[in-house]
């Protein structure tokens, strides 16, 4: 029995305009190069040529920054609040004694980093103030944070306050987020891999300046101080530490030399400060040092529109 003649067929979807492809497994690559091509594309629009990145914890959150109350944060980056145990003590609660030993931990804590969120605020205030006299015609040395709440927030903040661009390289969560608002809305960007938004941490970075946190602030610490001590970087990088006493607590560079695992010149691999107008100080040295003495006096590049790259070693 002959087949009945066929239904006409609409058009295939052209495979870029395929979400069932481009978001399957066989699409991942086109995902990753979407990744790397169009933050390029955003960065030379915008004429970004260098950045200065600031790192450290997301989990707190300014309540009140006239008497600097915080609340902890669920997980990091997230806008739901902790459990009300894990949460600093409140003044009522410590005057009647309710108050549990890890809150009152907290509650310390909770002044110790208000006074990180102020002084990143004012490090990246005092930098873009900076930047923005350099003669240049690409954005020099602009602030970038991971575009989350707390220590990034701050950073931003502080830009955005001074006048200048700022970057904040976002990453999808499987919990409820949103970018701070201090970013500049065309250089807000939002990953969906972690390896894609460290590459861009270190592609177009000058310097570090690493505040108080935790796994997240640690990982690309010691990711980019590795980079650096294997010299995988074709430039320099300064790496600033800020708050000695939190990082003399958390972490002993001083064991790590003693047991041989570094080696004692690892340790100039970055520099302590404890005030903004320290930190900024090293900044402003380093990178005219580094960066922008020696561009004085070198050929203009072919072209101004392509970011600064920060190439590796062979």
């Amino acid at each position: 029995m002959p087949r009945k003649p066929p239904e006409p067929l609409t058009s295939a979807p052209l495979a870029y305009e395929n979400p069932a492809f481009l978001n399957s497994p066989d699409g991942r690559i086109i995902r990753i190069l979407s990744e790397y091509s169009e933050p390029l594309a955003r960065f030379r629009r915008e004429r970004i040529r260098d950045t200065v990145v600031f790192f450290g914890s997301a989990r707190f959150h300014a309540l009140d920054e006239a008497n600097q109350n915080l609340e902890l944060l669920e997980n990091t980056g997230s806008v739901q609040r902790a459990p009300a145990q894990e949460q600093p003590a409140r003044p009522p609660d410590i005057e009647q004694g309710t108050a549990s030993e890890l809150s009152l931990r907290r509650a310390k804590a909770a002044v110790e980093m208000a006074r990180y969120y102020e002084d990143a605020r004012r490090l990246a205030f005092l930098l873009t103030q900076w930047s923005r006299t350099i003669k240049s015609r690409r954005h020099r040395f602009v602030v970038t944070s991971g575009g989350g709440p707390g220590i990034m927030e701050a950073a931003n903040r502080g830009a955005y306050e001074a006048g200048g661009k700022t970057v904040g390289l976002n990453i999808r969560l499987p919990f409820e987020q949103y970018p701070n608002p201090y970013i500049t809305p065309s250089l807000n960007f939002e990953f969906h891999y972690f390896f894609m938004r460290k590459y861009w941490f270190a592609y177009l970075a000058k310097a570090l300046v690493v505040f108080p946190g935790g796994f997240g602030t640690l990982d690309e610490m010691f990711e980019i101080l590795t980079l650096a001590q294997t010299r995988k970087l074709a430039k320099s990088m300064t790496v600033v530490l800020y708050g000695s006493s939190y990082w003399k607590e958390v972490i002993n560079m001083d064991v790590l030399v003693d047991k041989g695992t570094i080696s004692p010149r690892d340790l100039d691999l970055f520099k302590p400060a404890d005030s903004p107008e320290q930190a900024f100080e090293i900044l402003k040295e380093d990178l005219t040092l580094n960066h922008l003495q020696p561009e004085s006096t070198a050929p203009e590049p072919e072209s101004d529109e392509a970011p600064e790259i920060a190439r590796t070693r062979r």
